[in-house]
């Protein structure tokens, strides 16, 4: 589904990186400062390669040697940020309905009713986003980027902001979003217990370079190498 072939300078820190994924969760692994968000944003359209070329199924999103780069609007790519970014103003069922309005779509009760359902948000959608816990935010924030649409969900380390008891109560969520709505992901973390829940592939990386692709054996390689 994703190809990812891209080489980025920034001051003294490079990224050069190679990857393709197929359907289900692909985690960027990896510790701090490992390139994995600049990455996701140049998935994202976000920041823009200095070389290379990223294919989204059959359709190109940048290409150095052809001059394409499709703005990050066009990229039928949801992204849910770490904060959420949510608009304070808007009700929950606002939040929601304006993934729906950027992209130009028709308005889909049935969507959204699945969506609500899916993410358990049916008795917050009349309150507005100061009065939610973190993980109700984040499951909001998901919620917003799924009734984009999109064809690809890239999550930019989505839990890191919670504290412990809250990344369990949004855990089952992301686990369904996996196993019930079908849209391949990106998952960007460096805690491997929570990669282990959703990933069903791994790219390790390390100070900018793929280090390792595989499966969650990855991760029990990482648990090995801290201790």
């Amino acid at each position: 589904m994703l190809a990812v072939d891209v080489e980025k300078r920034l001051g003294e820190f490079s990224i050069a990186v190679r990857f393709e994924t197929a359907a289900g969760v692909t985690a960027l692994f990896g510790p701090s400062g490992a390139g994995k968000t600049t990455l996701v944003n140049m998935i994202a359209g976000l920041v823009a390669p200095d070389r290379g070329r990223i294919m989204l199924a059959d359709a190109v999103l940048f290409d150095s040697a052809q001059r394409i780069d499709v703005p990050a609007h066009r990229r039928r790519i949801g992204y849910v940020f770490q904060e959420g970014r949510l608009f304070p103003h808007l009700s929950v069922a606002g939040n929601l309905d304006y993934g729906r309005r950027m992209c130009g779509l028709a308005p889909d009760r049935a969507k959204m009713a699945r969506i609500v359902d899916l993410l358990d948000l049916g008795h917050l959608t009349d309150r507005r986003t100061g009065k939610l816990s973190g993980g109700e935010r984040q499951r909001v924030a998901v919620g917003r980027a799924l009734l984009m649409r999109p064809r690809l969900l890239l999550l930019d380390e989505p839990l890191a902001s919670l504290d412990a008891a809250r990344k369990r109560e949004i855990l089952p969520y992301l686990e369904r979003l996996r196993d019930e709505v079908g849209i391949p992901m990106v998952y960007v973390s460096h805690h491997a217990g929570e990669l282990r829940r959703i990933a069903t592939s791994v790219v390790r990386l390390d100070a900018g370079h793929v280090a390792a692709m595989g499966g969650r054996e990855l991760l029990d390689a990482a648990d090995a190498d801290a201790v």
